[in-house]
């Protein structure tokens, strides 16, 4: 893996280096580039690019067989001597890592989003099935463990709801939002890999196979505590931001 670079050459910089797992890589028609022009400076000396997608120099790796999200095209982006006008530059010169961080901070709220809406989903088809498939004599929503099984969802789910909207409201009422988006994709990315397991569970053999989709929403669900940060990562970034205080 190779070190975006982007060197200054005065009315333009030089872009070299690969990013990987970049989403939509294929299909978006302009990228957001991330790349060091000042090392010495270390994150300071980081810069934001606004790069059209056939400028000369750029090429694509091999589209990423992903287990889930597979709507959504994966590739490595490959930068070989690409020439981006000063223009072209966000902000001043070493804004750039200010930027990423904004960026995350904002689009882990998204990321939150899905997975409630995943989580939801399967909730959702839980219950259905719950009503309709019957073992022992009765439908499998009168056996107390397939009940008790929907009830810890759906309180998870909502949970999950409000720490999502909480997030949002802060955000689009242009207070301090950090720390909840950092919470609501943490928590809704494992809630969202909970729920769709049972979801599995409930469904039995049938949760297996891809006729009844939970096994989708599972692959689905898996993503989320990856990308934008991994729950991990929300768990560092939750505790500095309390230790802080």
């Amino acid at each position: 893996m190779q070190r975006t670079t982007a060197e200054d050459k005065g009315d333009h910089y030089i872009l070299n280096g690969t990013k990987n797992w970049i989403t939509n890589a294929n299909s978006g028609s302009i990228y957001l580039v991330i790349a060091q022009t000042h090392p010495e400076k270390k994150h300071h000396g980081i810069n934001a690019f606004i790069v059209e997608k056939d400028t000369p120099g750029i090429s694509l790796g091999p589209h990423e067989d992903k287990m889930g999200m597979r709507s959504s095209d994966t590739h490595s982006v490959m930068f070989t001597d690409v020439k981006v006008p000063k223009e072209n530059r966000i902000g001043e010169d070493g804004f750039g890592f200010k930027f990423a961080m904004q960026a995350l901070e904002a689009g882990r709220i998204g990321i939150a989003a899905q997975a409630l809406g995943i989580a939801s989903g399967a909730l959702e088809r839980s219950i259905q099935y719950a009503k309709e498939r019957k073992a022992f004599g009765t439908e499998i929503a009168n056996h107390q463990v397939i009940a008790f099984k929907i009830a810890d969802m759906a309180v998870k789910v909502e949970n999950a709801r409000n720490l999502c909207l909480k997030a949002a409201w802060l955000k689009d009422n242009h207070k301090p939002f950090a720390l909840a988006s950092s919470m609501a994709k943490q928590y809704c990315a494992d809630i969202a890999m909970e729920v769709t397991t049972e979801a599995v569970q409930i469904h039995g053999g049938y949760g297996y196979v891809k006729e009844y989709h939970v096994e989708r929403l599972m692959r689905e669900a898996k993503l989320t505590q990856i990308y934008e940060g991994t729950s991990e990562i929300q768990k560092i970034v939750i505790s500095r931001s309390l230790l802080k205080e």
